[in-house]
């Protein structure tokens, strides 16, 4: 179902007013539900990116943001969220029908971009900085700067809550910033705009560049006034940001991608277990960073998991994102829904389909998978070790702890990992093991604002969240003061 009022063409910000590629290219957009191109978007380039940060910059040394006492800044952010709550219904529809997310999860994604904004006011206000007394000698105290343009590049998995978790801290922070987001998803980064007018953010404090990541993205992270990006995205991407920043020794924070396992012990409670792991590759249509896409469950409990596992997964509802009923949507793009095919035919030649790995009959066009689920997947098997992205979930079989760790510990990814288990201490080992960032125990993705997020591996560089965001976006300048009369050693006076 189409959004009223779709616009057919979304130009990119920069300095406040909507502009076009200076070469005047554009690039059109699909969406997932019959690939049909919905409307054109600038197509940015270097000559753009420029554009963009060299009014990034003059906001950043001649406008009011950066020197902004923390509570006015906290004020603006504060207006952001109830600007960002007022557009909630607008923003899960547009959401919805970029990405093929099911509407009742968009709509979870508009009230957590909110609350990023509101949790960062409250951050930066409370914020302390350090100092250090030597009595009757010396006092330091630390002075927190915000380090000047901030680099965005953000996914088109969750793309408007993912922007916001970049966008809040960098501009609590005090810095000024230009977003590069998906060029598969740019819908809903359009309207930033209005609501950074709307809440009395000064001009020229948030820029937007539409365009291929090849071409915008890879600019926006070589161009020598860009101190610090923050990525979100595909491994290999990464690799390539990180090349590319080295020239200038940019400051990274990168979350990668993830293979994330799921480690189910016979002692655990089998149904909220059940829901959890069915929950966490299944939800956002699999296409999230932290999916628990790698279940390994102990033997004892193996098939009758498997069993009840594909039972549910096939009774899960595939269909239009629009449809309140449906629990997994279409898949984003067309290339990639061929990608995320090519995975389930490696699954058929290498394990056992229990459910799903096909297009459900009752929609015939579109993106559309249904859930899948391979068993008995060995640790070499292609869909064991790589990431899919897409409502795909490999079960395999363990018979100790030891061999459960060494199982989720064998890939390249060390993102998030989750444990059940009704042996409390066992849990608090096998989630110490796990080598990833986050591990949840009898849980599933719940995560505090407070906590860091990110992952080790090639899951990513660096953590953001909470404090540590704040951390990120600025620069620690210490002031040494004497406190009486300094011994120096008098160099050259014996002359």
């Amino acid at each position: 179902m189409t959004p009223a009022d779709l616009p057919a063409h979304l130009p990119h910000l920069i300095g406040g007013e909507p502009v076009e590629s200076l070469s005047g290219a554009t690039f059109g957009v699909l969406e997932p539900t019959g690939n049909r191109t919905y409307a054109t978007v600038a197509d940015g380039g270097a000559e753009d990116i420029d554009r963009a940060v060299r009014a990034a910059s003059t906001a950043f040394t001649d406008g009011p943001w950066p020197s902004m006492r923390a509570r006015e800044r906290a004020s603006v952010l504060n207006r952001i969220a109830d600007a960002v709550e007022a557009r909630e219904s607008r923003l899960a529809e547009l959401e919805s029908f970029d990405t093929g997310l099911p509407i009742t999860q968009a709509r979870g994604q508009a009230r957590r971009a909110a609350e990023n904004f509101r949790f960062f006011a409250d951050v930066i206000v409370a914020l302390h900085e350090d100092a250090y007394s030597v009595p009757g000698s010396q006092i330091n105290y630390v002075l927190r700067k915000p380090i000047g343009v901030a680099g965005l590049i953000t996914p088109w998995n969750t793309p408007f809550m993912l922007e916001s978790w970049k966008l809040a801290p960098a501009l609590a922070s005090g810095c000024t910033v230009v977003l590069k987001p998906a060029e598969l998803t740019p819908l809903s980064a359009s309207l930033w705009g209005g609501i950074f007018a709307e809440a009395g953010l000064p001009r020229g404090v948030f820029n937007l560049v539409h365009g291929i990541g090849e071409n915008a993205g890879a600019a926006l992270a070589g161009h020598a006034d860009v101190p610090l990006i923050s990525f979100t995205g595909e491994t290999a991407t990464g690799k390539t940001i990180m090349r590319t920043a080295a020239e200038h020794l940019k400051g990274l924070s990168m979350e990668l991608g993830g293979k994330s396992p799921a480690v189910v012990f016979a002692d655990c409670d089998l149904d909220a277990a059940l829901d959890s792991t069915l929950f966490g590759v299944f939800s956002l249509n699999g296409e999230r960073c932290t999916a628990g896409s790698r279940i390994l469950v102990e033997r004892a409990i193996y098939d009758e998991f498997c069993a009840r596992y594909a039972e549910r997964a096939e009774r899960v509802v595939v269909g239009p994102p629009h449809d309140p009923a449906t629990e997994v949507g279409a898949l984003v793009h067309p290339e990639h829904y061929e990608r995320v095919l090519g995975y389930v035919e490696a699954g058929r030649a290498e394990s056992r389909l229990l459910a799903g790995g096909t297009r459900p009959a009752h929609l015939p066009t579109g993106n559309y998978l249904a859930p899948t689920v391979f068993a008995d997947v060995a640790p070499d098997a292609k869909i064991f070790q790589e990431e899919i992205f897409g409502p795909v979930v490999a079960i395999t079989p363990f018979d100790t702890e030891a061999e459960a760790i060494a199982l989720a510990n064998d890939v390249d990814y060390g993102l998030a990992g989750y444990v059940w288990t009704g042996d409390l201490q066992r849990g608090h080992r096998v989630a110490g093991s796990i080598e990833a960032g986050m591990v949840w125990l009898n849980s599933h993705n719940i995560r505090d604002l407070r906590t860091p997020f990110g992952g080790v591996k090639h899951s990513g560089v660096g953590n953001e969240g909470g404090r540590r965001s704040i951390e990120f976006y600025t620069n620690e300048h210490v002031v040494h003061v004497a406190l009486g009369q300094v011994h120096t050693p008098r160099f050259g006076a014996s002359r």
